[in-house]
């Protein structure tokens, strides 16, 4: 009987990318509950962003990543399915350099964190102006879990990169330009350098708008607010306002994050900043927030949110706009109770 020759095996890559298609469905809907969690636990934190997005890697991105090969012609991946861990991304973006780092600290304290790369801070160390983004790659605590709604995500890991609103502009453009691919040779050193001096630019910028911040945080407690006699509630604007007085080691929270928690105080009948004034010189937010424990600088909203919920208990739990988060702040309550 003669030896015919076997049919070979499909390579590696050939097989971790036919795999891949089939698991990439899955990987989108996983994709969408990061995205999810995500968002829920910055505005829960009362952290400012701009956004929050996320995407499954294609089919054609993860094969071309899995072909690579090193200087010695090995592959970089000999494990595709397993090395490559951006097969879920998720993209924070944040208005200010002080928010990537609360957002860092934010998830550092809710996952696991695999992997944490600041690349602004590599860039510098280089001493070069350029590509700047926190990159984190994290995965469901073993021990602290997640919300029933997302079970399906243990054993699942996702990248999250977070960056400001001008380090992302500074990207999407480098990479859109970069990949045009019809870029000619004589024109690169001068391209190249205008995107240094474009990136240097820009993170004066963010430094700047974070001076402008501070400054406003340090001074806005004094100012003097209008009253609309017309409406009961306390306007998101003065609420802002008077918080950035209030809480001035706490970042500021989304804008309509102040319009939500003020329709609380009006459940609460409280529908003046004297009011909430006397309320809160009455009690101790320092040691609120010490029992709190945050590893992550809590937005203002979640400051007051916070002393709120160690003032009335059971009672602000129990508010109509809360019924959302019902479990959420019981948890918390008995953690006030127990510090």
């Amino acid at each position: 009987m003669s030896n015919e020759a076997a049919t070979p095996e499909p390579s590696t890559v050939h097989d971790a990318v036919q795999r891949y298609a089939a698991l990439q469905p899955a990987l989108r809907l996983h994709t969408d509950q990061f995205v999810a969690l995500v968002t829920s636990l910055l505005d829960d934190a009362g952290i400012n962003y701009v956004s929050v997005t996320g995407r499954a890697k294609s089919v054609a991105s993860f094969a071309a990543k899995a072909a690579r090969t090193a200087d010695d012609d090995q592959p970089m991946y000999p494990d595709p399915l397993t090395e490559i861990t951006d097969q879920i991304g998720v993209r924070v973006v944040t208005y200010l350099h002080g928010d990537v780092d609360a957002v860092a600290s934010l998830l550092s304290d809710q996952f696991s964190v695999l992997d944490d790369r600041d690349m602004g801070r590599e860039t510098a160390r280089q001493g070069r102006f350029g590509y700047s983004s926190r990159h984190l790659l994290v995965a469901v605590d073993p021990v602290k879990g997640v919300p029933a709604a997302y079970e399906t995500l243990k054993g699942r890991s996702a990248s999250v990169q977070v960056r400001t609103i001008l380090q992302h502009a500074w990207a999407e453009f480098e990479h859109d330009v970069r990949y045009k691919g019809s870029i000619p040779e004589e024109h690169v050193p001068d391209l190249d350098r205008r995107f240094t001096l474009a990136a240097g630019l820009l993170e004066l910028a963010d430094r700047e708008f974070s001076e402008i911040r501070d400054t406003l945080q340090a001074t806005m407690g004094g100012r003097r607010l209008t009253v609309d006699e017309s409406d009961p509630r306390i306007s998101a604007a003065d609420l802002a306002t008077f918080l950035s007085g209030q809480f001035q080691d706490a970042g500021w929270s989304r804008t309509d994050h102040y319009a939500w928690i003020s329709g609380l105080l009006l459940e609460l009948g409280i529908t003046s900043l004297d009011e909430l004034a006397g309320l809160l010189s009455s009690i101790d937010l320092e040691g609120i927030n010490a029992r709190m424990g945050y590893r992550y600088p809590a937005g203002a909203v979640r400051r007051l949110d916070d002393a709120l919920l160690a003032v009335y208990g059971s009672r602000f739990v129990a508010l109509h706009g809360n019924e959302h988060r019902e479990a959420a702040l019981r948890a918390r309550l008995d953690r006030l109770r127990a510090g």
